[in-house]
């Protein structure tokens, strides 16, 4: 989909909490065979300051909520296939600091001038990483909340339900919609460079003490973590 050049608000839904530092927002996006979901990840940092990963444009009512939350300080393109509401973020917050992963740059960078391809946030209880087996092509964020650690990923993993129609059949070969969590075909040529190394992270990620949810970019939170990211990794 084209990058947007102004404030372009298309359906999305409620900024939810999901713990006292992270909220989220489902979106949705017109495709050629029909509607598909977006997420966006907001992060709340100490120093009244906001890390926002795959912006969403929202309207009024749900941008004032989000500015409650603290000032955006820093607009994570998670990837290169993210850049969508990447510039009217940092028109609208021109102090906002962009961060894009090195593999991504080229294209990133022709939408939207990057500051950085790594992170300090000036919060030990969030990081932020490249994802191994990528080439530095994606970014993923750890993020530690009072009851646990939560990781916010890309498009490394879908997690959306079945569909039905000529849009479902579609998404079912491409291994995008099978209604569990899934590394898509398409995924795998477009974003993994090293399939040992992609599943070395996901067994890394695994063995993480207090992991309690994964949030992805497409679909729904992920609630058991551990046991879809070994699956996973004897996939990749």
């Amino acid at each position: 989909m084209k990058p947007h050049d102004t404030w372009e608000v298309l359906p999305h839904g409620e900024l939810e909490r999901l713990a006292d530092n992270l909220y989220t927002v489902e979106g949705k996006l017109r495709m050629p065979l029909g509607e598909t979901s977006r997420r966006m990840t907001v992060v709340r940092l100490q120093g009244n300051r906001l890390a926002i990963y795959s912006a969403i444009a929202l309207d009024d009512a749900r941008m004032a909520k989000l500015e409650s939350l603290g000032a955006p300080a820093f607009l994570i393109v998670p990837n290169a296939l993210h850049r969508i509401d990447a510039r009217p973020w940092q028109r609208r917050y021109p102090y906002i600091e962009v961060i894009a992963p090195h593999g991504a740059a080229d294209k990133v960078s022709k939408v939207v001038p990057i500051d950085a391809n790594q992170a300090d946030f000036g919060d030990a209880r969030v990081t932020l990483e490249p994802v191994l087996g990528t080439d530095q092509r994606e970014l993923a964020m750890m993020v530690e909340t009072e009851t646990g650690k939560t990781l916010v990923i890309n498009d490394l993993i879908f997690n959306l339900p079945p569909r039905k129609g000529l849009m479902g059949f579609g998404m079912r070969v491409l291994g995008f919609g099978p209604g569990h969590p899934t590394i898509p075909r398409a995924v795998k040529r477009k974003l993994i460079a090293d399939e040992w190394e992609v599943k070395t992270q996901l067994r890394d990620w695994a063995g993480l003490d207090g992991l309690e949810r994964i949030v992805v970019s497409h679909g729904a939170p992920i609630e058991n973590p551990r046991e879809t990211l070994l699956e996973l990794a004897g996939e990749a």
